[in-house]
């Protein structure tokens, strides 16, 4: 099967974003992204980190929403099923997520504009290569038939224990603070959950549901979600690792980085 649509479009900014995800992974070797624990304060342009992520995952609603609905399909039951997966993912990391994050009162403002551009420019791709797919269906392949195709059920199942893993530790790390007074600790050891087992299992838990959505949609945008996220998670979740080590000497020794009793 060719891998492109046909359409001039659709299948430009496909190669762009291949592009994209694979500068993503090697850059990832090299540096992380500025903002939560390894974010600065110290150069260029910083945000409120409920207002950066607001702002950088929004497109992935907005956008996806505008392309989705000038589709032919857009009230075809497979593709309202794939757009409301879309739509609980990024009901999540979008509009709950960043209005839900308890800041320390009075801490300066750490999410980095630059972080914010790329990732606006990601989560606008994200959008349109996904509600254009669905609701133009351009490979001919989502008709009722794939809701019980064993791509999309297995898919699903993947997606959904990666999401539940990824809303559940967020909400375990949320909850050190007190929210009425979330400056009482800025950074403590979390327990319970998939924290018993690596030291960021909500990175875990988002590659775990890319990679059930890239199954589910049996897309190349799918592929490229799970890709930018692995390069971004991945070497950030063994840079986590690593800070935790050196600011905390009690840290728990069998706690893996990333995947339990491997790495």
């Amino acid at each position: 099967m060719n891998w492109y649509t046909g359409n001039s479009t659709y299948d430009t900014v496909l190669t762009i974003a291949l592009v994209i995800a694979a500068l993503v992974i090697i850059g990832g070797l090299f540096l992380q992204s500025s903002y939560g624990r390894f974010g600065s304060t110290a150069r260029g342009v910083n945000l409120n980190p409920k207002l950066g992520w607001w702002l950088m995952e929004i497109p992935a609603t907005v956008v996806f929403a505008i392309f989705y609905l000038t589709g032919p399909l857009r009230f075809d039951a497979t593709p309202l099923v794939l757009a409301a997966i879309w739509l609980l993912h990024y009901g999540n990391r979008g509009w709950f997520f960043p209005l839900s994050i308890r800041q320390v009162p009075g801490k300066r403002s750490s999410f980095n504009i630059s972080v914010l551009a790329a990732g606006m420019v990601v989560t606008s791709m994200h959008g349109y290569l996904n509600g254009s797919f669905f609701s133009h269906d351009y490979k001919h392949q989502y008709g009722t038939d794939w809701l019980s195709d064993p791509r999309f059920l297995v898919g699903v199942i993947v997606y959904l224990g990666g999401f539940i893993l990824l809303v559940w530790s967020e909400s375990i790390v949320r909850n050190l603070r007190d929210k009425k007074n979330p400056g009482t600790t800025e950074y403590t050891i979390p327990y319970g959950g998939g924290f018993r087992f690596v030291t960021s299992p909500a990175y875990l838990g988002e590659l775990i549901a890319w990679a059930g959505f890239a199954l589910l949609t049996w897309s190349l945008a799918g592929v490229v979600i799970f890709l930018i996220t692995a390069g971004n998670l991945v070497p950030r979740a063994f840079a986590t690792h690593k800070w935790y080590r050196e600011k905390f000497p009690g840290y728990p020794a069998d706690r893996k980085a990333l995947i339990p009793k491997a790495i």
